[in-house]
């Protein structure tokens, strides 16, 4: 076949933070495929088609992105942060397994991009500098009592954990419910990091201990990341604290 997919990691936002190597497959790319929001942050082209749809419908957008590249078209599939966490490269693959059998032979390539968990833990110095465990607490394609299922057993194990998708408009209670089981299972000194909007102008970051965590300080855009017993704060003059996991750590009863 004539056509390629590329699925595209657009960074967390800022484009300093987008790789050279997404910058040259969007710029290729006859046709872009994604959430608006996610298509919206792409410059315009001329000559190129874009393809907009909700952020449900992920496997139908795999599939029209497949379809253009079958049908000879050079098609980029954009999403935030990396494609490959919480996001369009399993649904494309998905989408391949379970579609027609032509679309095996289609140029399909993943190009990677900076998740939101390493820039959010750049931009506050390197809580994940140990072992952690990134979690989606959206419900919408697992059942919830799973998500407290592998919360609590992430956090028995004394992970690190960044929390994507922490709450929505629809489920406000996620995070609250999240707070309140990790609560039975760390320390109420443990650090907590919201960060919203990562690397873009209306980026905000705070820092505080799980007991007193609010979970309405959280949207859609912010991650969430929860110290294990292990993360240190190092308080700064006129400054928000580090926050940083040591390298070398003790084993857990």
């Amino acid at each position: 076949m004539s056509g390629a997919l590329f699925i595209v990691g657009l960074g967390p936002g800022s484009a300093e933070l987008q790789t050279p190597e997404a910058s040259s497959a969007l710029a290729a790319a006859s046709d872009l495929v994604g959430y608006a929001p996610y298509v919206a942050r792409v410059p315009e082209r001329p000559g190129q088609r874009r393809h907009l749809s909700d952020n449900r419908a992920e496997i139908a957008r795999a599939r029209h992105a497949l379809e253009l590249a079958a049908a000879g078209r050079r098609v980029a599939i954009v999403s935030s942060g990396d494609a490959g966490v919480f996001a369009m490269a399993s649904a494309v693959f998905e989408a391949i397994e379970t579609g027609e059998p032509g679309w095996r032979r289609i140029r399909v390539k993943v190009v990677p991009g900076i998740s939101a968990m390493f820039a959010a833990a750049a931009a506050v110095g390197a809580p994940l500098g140990h072992d952690f465990c990134a979690l989606s607490l959206s419900d919408n394609l697992k059942p919830w009592d799973l998500v407290l299922h592998r919360l609590r057993a992430a956090a028995q194990a004394d992970f690190v954990l960044a929390l994507y998708n922490p709450l929505s408009r629809a489920r406000p209670w996620q995070l609250g419910q999240a707070f309140d089981l990790l609560r039975t299972l760390k320390p109420a000194a443990t650090p907590v990091i919201f960060a919203t909007a990562i690397s873009r102008p209306e980026e905000a970051i705070d820092i505080l201990p799980l007991g007193q965590a609010d979970p309405a300080r959280a949207d859609m855009r912010t991650l969430v990341i929860v110290g294990s017993s292990s993360t240190r704060l190092i308080a700064r003059d006129g400054a928000a604290p580090w926050v940083y996991t040591p390298r070398a750590t003790t084993a857990v009863s």
